[in-house]
Parts: C-alpha cells; sequence; structure tokens
C-alpha cells in the first residue's frame, strides 16, 4: 500500500513537472537527449522529464544599439556612424530551429553583419552624399541585413541611422559655408527688397503723372467749353450790336472809374453817368 502511494505520489510529480507553458509572445522547439524532437506553439505542453528540454525564443522585436564607429568616405573623410535596429526570430518552426541550429548568437551577428554593411555603406557615398542620404543608406542597409539574416531565421524589421558625425574641422568649414550661404540670401533679399520697392516708387510716379494728365485734360477741356458756351452766348445776345458793344469798350476804357452801362429793351444804350447827372452819348450832346 505504502509502495503503491509512492508510485502514484511519482507518477503526479512527473506530470507536473512535463507540463510546460508557451506564452504568446515566445515559440518553443524540443530536444530529446540533445536531438531536435518538435515545435512548441503557444499554450499548454508537455514534455518527458529528464528526457526532454525545451528551448524558447521571444519572437516580439528587438531593439539593437549599432555603436558609434568610424567610417570613411569616398572622398576620404572620417566620420563618426552608428544606427539602431530593429529585429526579430520568424515565428516558424524551421526560422526557429534556425536561431538556434545556424547561428551561435543571433544578436550580436546581426550587429556585427551591420557593423561591416555600414562602412561599405558609407565607403561608396562622399560627404555631402552622405549627410543628405541618411533615409536612402537606412533603407540599404535593411535590404542587405535582412537577406543574410534570413538565413538565420531572423528578420529585420527596420534600420535608423541615428548620427553621422563630420570631424570638428569639417564641422567648422560647414559652419562657415552656412555662414556665407545665409548672408548671401540675406543679401539677395535686401537687393529684391529695394528692387521692388523701386517698382513700386516707380507705378506710383506713372500714377501720379497719369492723374496730373488726366485733370490737365479736364481743366483744358472744362476750359474748352466754357470758352464755347461764351462764344454761343455772344452770338446769341450779342448778334447785332457789335457797334455799340464796341462804343461801351470804348467808353469803359476812357471813363473806366465812373462808367456805368444800361441795357434797354431796345438794345444796348451806353449812358455816362456824372455823380447823380445822367448824360447822354457823345454824339447826342454834340446835337444839342
Amino acid at each position: 500500500m505504502f509502495i503503491m502511494k509512492i508510485i502514484i505520489v511519482a507518477i503526479v510529480l512527473v506530470i507536473l513537472m512535463g507540463i510546460k507553458i508557451i506564452h504568446q509572445t515566445h515559440r518553443g522547439i524540443v530536444e530529446t537527449w540533445g536531438k531536435y524532437n518538435r515545435y512548441l506553439n503557444p499554450g499548454l505542453n508537455w514534455i518527458i522529464p529528464f528526457m526532454e528540454t525545451v528551448k524558447m525564443r521571444d519572437i516580439r522585436s528587438h531593439t539593437l544599439d549599432i555603436p558609434a564607429q568610424p567610417v570613411i568616405t569616398k572622398d576620404n573623410v572620417e566620420i563618426q556612424v552608428d544606427g539602431i535596429i530593429w529585429a526579430k526570430p520568424i515565428a516558424a518552426e524551421e526560422s526557429i530551429k534556425k536561431t538556434y541550429y545556424s547561428i551561435d548568437n543571433w544578436k550580436y551577428a546581426v550587429m556585427q553583419l551591420a557593423q561591416t554593411n555600414l562602412r561599405q555603406q558609407f565607403g561608396d557615398l562622399t560627404l555631402d552624399e552622405s549627410l543628405t542620404a541618411r533615409q536612402k543608406i537606412s533603407e540599404n542597409l535593411e535590404k542587405d541585413l535582412d537577406k543574410t539574416a534570413e538565413e538565420w531565421g531572423i528578420n529585420i524589421d527596420k534600420v535608423e541611422i541615428k548620427l553621422i558625425d563630420p570631424p570638428e574641422d569639417i564641422k567648422q568649414a560647414m559652419h562657415k559655408q552656412k555662414t556665407a550661404e545665409q548672408n548671401r540670401r540675406a543679401m539677395k533679399l535686401e537687393a529684391t527688397g529695394r528692387y521692388e520697392a523701386a517698382e513700386q516708387d516707380k507705378l506710383a510716379a506713372i500714377q501720379l503723372a497719369e492723374g496730373q494728365r488726366e485733370a490737365e485734360i479736364k481743366t483744358a477741356e472744362g476750359t474748352a467749353k466754357a470758352i464755347e458756351l461764351v462764344n454761343e452766348a455772344a452770338q446769341k445776345y450779342f448778334k447785332g450790336n457789335a457797334v455799340e458793344l464796341r462804343r461801351i469798350e470804348m467808353v469803359e476804357r476812357s471813363l473806366k472809374n465812373n462808367a456805368k452801362i444800361i441795357i434797354a429793351k431796345d438794345g444796348i444804350n451806353p449812358q455816362i453817368i456824372l455823380g447823380n447827372i445822367p448824360t447822354d452819348a457823345p454824339e447826342k450832346v454834340g446835337k444839342k
């Protein structure tokens, strides 16, 4: 009876020891006496204790920091470059097997591969090209790394270049060049502003001249119209009275300060008024 209890307890312990729970973020493989046996999916699994062992891989994306390293550009300038890689084991059975049996340390291998490819990428570009082709370099590096890492059961999600750091003397030269460029742009903008202001002044002067010309034309037209109206009035009201009008003008010139003109309904009858006594025209006085 006692031996039976011991056997039952031993069986229960073996069962409990053989229970393996695989989380959703992991995948596992089972080895029997060190040899690959089977693939474990997430959930409740059971293995034979002492005979079988389980190895599990985290299939989430891992962040790998590429340390800063010196690289030589195509125009022989040494720059410091670093970056970040996001990589993860592929969840398929064959890929999980590769992460164990095709490479010893897949993270270290990916980082070393990235450093080698990084030097090659920048070696094909000049300094100016390197500073402006960050995105292109990242894409090329991701493509090259993914092609090789796939043989290890690894997928390269993304690669980013964090830092491209030229030498100090190159930085100073670039700063001077940038300052000169900014000054040139500022001078160009200032000259453009002066030119536009001059153009506006010219347009304003033209508009003013046009206004003055229009005003003079309007004034001339008004004067001409007034003359025309005067001529029309003279033709209408003084027609047939030219002699009398001439006589009035002579009397006005001779007695400019004391002359008065009387216009009757029968025509123009000029009289000279001295004080309060009216005096007939000179030809009538002679007849008396």
